[in-house]
C-alpha cells in the first residue's frame, strides 16, 4: 500500500466542519471511481506536532503507484465534477506538505532482513 500524506492548515476564518465535509465529498469521489483505496483524515490533537506539518493530516492510501497516477491524470484535468470538488477543500487551505510512503516491507522486497 502506497500511503499519500497530506499535512495542511486553514486559512484564517475557514470552518472545519465545512473542510471536513469538503475533503470527505472529494475523497469519496475518487474512491467511487476506483482512483483511491481509502483515506482518513485527522487533526492534530492538543496542540501537540510541529506547527509545520499543519493542524490537518489526510492519508490516501493507493494500491500502487499506477493507482497514485490515475488519480493525479483525473484530477489535473481540472474540468468538471472533480475540479469542483478539489476547488471546494482546496481553497480553504493555507498551508500544504506533502509526503508519499509505502508499507515496509512490502511485497516487492523479498530479501533483507535475515539474522546471521
Amino acid at each position: 500500500m502506497n500511503i499519500y500524506h497530506a499535512f495542511v492548515s486553514l486559512k484564517p476564518g475557514m470552518s472545519d466542519m465545512d473542510f471536513a465535509r469538503a475533503i470527505g465529498v472529494y475523497m469519496e469521489h475518487l474512491k467511487a471511481d476506483g482512483r483511491l483505496a481509502g483515506w482518513r483524515l485527522m487533526r492534530r490533537k492538543l496542540g501537540l506536532g510541529p506547527a509545520h506539518m499543519g493542524e490537518f493530516h489526510i492519508m490516501m492510501e493507493f494500491e500502487d503507484l499506477a493507482q497514485i497516477d490515475l488519480a493525479f491524470q483525473h484530477v489535473a484535468t481540472r474540468t468538471g465534477e472533480v475540479e469542483k470538488l478539489h476547488h471546494c477543500a482546496n481553497h480553504m487551505v493555507e498551508t500544504a506538505t506533502f509526503a508519499l510512503y509505502r508499507d515496509f516491507p512490502d511485497p516487492v522486497r523479498e530479501t533483507g532482513g535475515e539474522l546471521f
